[in-house]
């Protein structure tokens, strides 16, 4: 991390998927996020367990999806586990280079079968004058279920959050007519990163023709210096979402 400044990411790694299920590219994406060396990552539909998979797939890890990420770069995480089948589970995760304090998730899915979540962190990091509060977010895809997703991470963060606290709210919001935005600026104060340094929204999904605005950084009690999708290879080949990187002064 540079001096007062925070660089996060938020990503749907399909589950270690490639777009279209065709390929296993986890490593791929660790090679990848090693790369960009963020300090914290808000990660979406991470793969818990999968015996299948385990069984079927040559190169998967001998641990879980989480661990197999997070080694010797990010020691502190979370994962929330969302979904349960027979086969395994998956959720969201939260990975960081600083300590988490605590963590909660807040399974917001009306659904079995889908990973829609809060997952809350409270981070000490070096130069902030406080804890640095972190929610890495998947929503659903219907409007009613995410008006109703939208009020629970509202009453969450005022709730929970004191207002003169530094906070980052970052996923995949599956809300590309932005009511999500409206909401989160008149009820909460907070600002979309790549908006506001960019003056629109950032295209994320599908990878290969970006043309719906999915993932955002949103922020509070910060100064953001920049935020970027990240188009270049390898990240085509990977995910059927584009990554959000954002830097934020302390």
């Amino acid at each position: 991390m540079a001096a007062n400044c925070l660089t996060v990411l938020t990503y749907n790694i399909h589950k270690g998927f490639s777009p279209g299920n065709r390929r296993f590219v986890l490593h791929q994406i660790r090679t990848a996020l090693l790369a960009v060396d963020a300090d914290v990552l808000f990660l979406q539909e991470m793969q818990g367990e999968h015996q299948g998979y385990e069984q079927r797939i040559s190169d998967w890890p001998n641990c879980t999806q989480l661990e197999f990420l997070a080694r010797d770069i990010w020691p502190h995480y979370a994962y929330a586990q969302n979904v349960t089948y027979s086969a395994g589970h998956h959720g969201n995760a939260l990975l960081s280079k600083f300590p988490l304090l605590s963590w909660e998730n807040i399974n917001v899915s009306p659904f079995r079968g889908a990973s829609r979540s809060l997952l809350h962190g409270i981070l000490h990091v070096l130069g902030s004058h406080s804890p640095v509060h972190i929610i890495c977010i998947h929503f659903g895809l219907f409007g009613l279920e995410r008006q109703r997703q939208i009020k629970t991470l509202c009453a969450r963060i005022d709730s929970h959050v004191p207002h003169d606290a530094p906070l980052i709210v970052a996923g995949d919001f599956n809300d590309w007519s932005g009511v999500a935005e409206k909401r989160f600026s008149q009820h909460l104060e907070l600002q979309e990163a790549f908006r506001g340094l960019h003056g629109h929204r950032a295209l994320t999904f599908p990878v290969w023709l970006p043309f719906l605005p999915m993932d955002r950084i949103y922020y509070r009690g910060l100064q953001p210096v920049s935020c970027e999708r990240l188009l270049h290879a390898p990240w085509p080949h990977l995910s059927d979402h584009v990554p959000l990187m954002a830097t934020f002064q302390l």
